[in-house]
């Protein structure tokens, strides 16, 4: 028998995951699993706040997937199309012409991508923080900052390199926040032109509470801990224009700042406009229990998908409740699915995904942090330890978690680096400076 081919759409924490599992739950002549993804690495993006802050270095918080899945076929490029009634899907590869790659299942977890709004000056001035490319760029560019403010004598350019304004109160802009306020207030020893009281850290909610997954009274503690470190915090407050840095709240304040970081909430990848699959209202695949998709009462037979792009139905809640699109889901949806691909290619029924959301952790800073499992709640250097220890053990591969935690123990003994790699960004800018322009004759 000819063995099954799943395509996975996607690597992020459902793709890569879910092949993980298959490629060992699986024999070789029953299924094969091809991946495809544009980056050759899946982000743990839990750790994405500590590897801008230096914590932890940013190899450490990607997973490479041929690496990590040598029992697969990786394919370096995008899926641009699902023609589900064909079961075929278009790819484009790195370089190359686009070609259609059939299949028996798919697995639809391209994930999502950040949910923008259109804010005058938003797109020329806005610091996203979903991939590691964007911690990294945050990293250099607020500690450019403090090297502009420490060099000028203009007091308000000074003021406006040290603003440091941060959009969305969910668990993304809260750790991105703190982690970034505690490296560049580390960073100040360095700096004897500046002060701690020079920097202004602005925290712009559109609703009256921060970390919507955990109970109020520890939202409230948050705010709390960020406003004894003379943070803004301002809530039930919206971003209206950033126009060349002139930041305009909805609150009537305005204030120039060189540095505006978006991190209000998510949207499904775009990449599911260009498929035939069911989506609801807000643009994410309609999915039963088991995971496999659904179109009304029918199921659409050989279509899978799990995470930030699907709307899979929480059974622990009231009728008509959706998981929430949390690593915590994803990772157990990519399990539960793997294992249902497996039982439906053997002839067996699948089995719904069910499971009660066990809490929240997040990081404040080095020795801070909130937390809330299983109902127990717990605050500072608890939470802190408690928070490194769950995501160490989720991140894939006895090799990453090595590698963080000797990242972790080295940043207990030794100084935190705070220096700037702007350069990165634009490697060959004074390459082309020195290299003069060869016009070509035209006439060879």
């Amino acid at each position: 028998m000819k063995p099954k081919r799943i395509l996975v759409v996607g690597a992020g924490h459902v793709g890569l995951y879910a092949a993980l599992r298959l490629s060992k739950k699986l024999r070789a002549r029953e299924a094969e699993v091809i991946v495809v993804d544009p980056q050759p690495h899946m982000t743990y993006q839990p750790f994405l706040p500590e590897a801008a802050a230096g914590n932890i270095s940013p190899r450490h918080s990607v997973v490479p997937l041929r690496r990590a899945l040598r029992r697969c076929h990786i394919v370096s490029g995008a899926v641009t199309r699902i023609e589900h009634a064909r079961k075929v899907a278009t790819v484009q590869p790195i370089i190359g012409p686009p070609r259609e790659v059939p299949y028996d299942h798919i697995i639809v977890a391209p994930g999502a991508i950040s949910r923008t709004l259109p804010i005058p000056g938003l797109r020329e001035h806005g610091i996203g923080f979903k991939t590691i490319g964007e911690a990294i760029y945050l990293r250099n560019h607020v500690l450019d900052r403090l090297d502009v403010a420490a060099a000028t004598a203009d007091l308000e350019v000074r003021r406006c390199a040290l603003t440091f304004v941060f959009v969305g109160g969910g668990y993304a802009g809260i750790e991105a926040l703190a982690e970034m306020e505690d490296m560049a207030r580390d960073a100040l020893k360095y700096y004897p032109e500046l002060s701690p009281d020079d920097m202004r850290w602005v925290l712009v909610e559109a609703t009256r509470r921060v970390l919507p997954e955990v109970d109020p009274d520890m939202g409230a503690y948050t705010v709390q801990q960020l406003l004894k470190r003379k943070m803004d915090i301002r809530l039930d407050t919206r971003l209206e224009s950033c126009v060349d840095g002139q930041v305009v709240l909805s609150d009537g304040d305005s204030f120039r700042a060189d540095t505006i970081v978006w991190t209000a909430g998510v949207k499904p990848s775009p990449m599911l406009d260009q498929t035939d699959l069911p989506r609801d209202n807000r643009g994410r695949v309609t999915c039963l229990p088991t995971l496999q998709v659904v179109d009304g009462d029918r199921v659409v037979e050989g279509a899978w998908s799990a995470g930030d792009c699907s709307a899979v139905p929480d059974l622990t809640k009231e009728p008509g409740a959706f998981c929430s699109p949390s690593a915590q889901h994803a990772v157990r949806q990519a399990a539960r699915m793997a294992d249902n691909i497996r039982a439906v290619i053997r002839g067996e029924a699948p089995v719904d995904y069910k499971h009660k959301h066990a809490g929240s952790v997040a990081s404040l800073g080095l020795h801070k942090g909130v937390a809330q499992v299983y109902g127990i709640k717990m605050t500072g250097i608890g939470a802190w330890f408690m928070h490194r220890t769950y995501h160490m053990s989720r991140i894939p591969s006895i090799n990453r978690r090595i590698r963080v935690v000797v990242d972790w123990t080295l940043a207990l003994i030794l100084k935190r680096e705070v220096v700037a790699l702007g350069q990165l960004h634009d490697p060959r800018e004074e390459f082309l400076e020195a290299t003069p322009r060869v016009e070509l004759d035209s006439r060879r």
